[in-house]
């Protein structure tokens, strides 16, 4: 897997009632803190809802979830969702953290008011 393939990626898109940052490539370590910053960076301009859409995220460490936890935390209540593909939401399972996160399968459910995380 070449450098580029595994290098971070992160577009923020949206207004003030919400906000998606999408997110591609490997969230390891190293990477982590390109994240955090994206996310800290869309958090300054206050949206509604904040949807961090993980779903081309092809590997996900436990740096990037710290990330989210602290994201988390940070964000207005219910303000913070997770799009995640199935190998981003199994260490946020196995570690609990979709018990604290609000985590959805495709960023259109993410982005509706009111809708519940599906867990599929």
């Amino acid at each position: 897997m070449s450098a580029e393939s595994r290098a971070l990626h992160v577009h923020l898109d949206g207004d003030g009632s919400a906000a998606v940052l999408t997110v591609d490539g490997e969230v390891d370590a190293a990477s982590a803190p390109q994240l955090q910053s994206g996310i800290e960076d869309a958090l300054g301009k206050k949206p509604a809802l904040l949807v961090v859409d993980l779903s081309s995220v092809r590997f996900f460490g436990s740096a990037g979830l710290s990330v989210l936890l602290s994201a988390a935390e940070a964000s207005a209540k219910g303000g913070f969702r997770v799009v995640a593909s199935a190998q981003v939401r199994r260490p946020i399972e196995v570690t609990g953290l979709d018990k604290v996160l609000e985590v959805f399968g495709n960023l259109r459910d993410a982005l509706t008011p009111g809708d519940t995380p599906n867990v599929a």
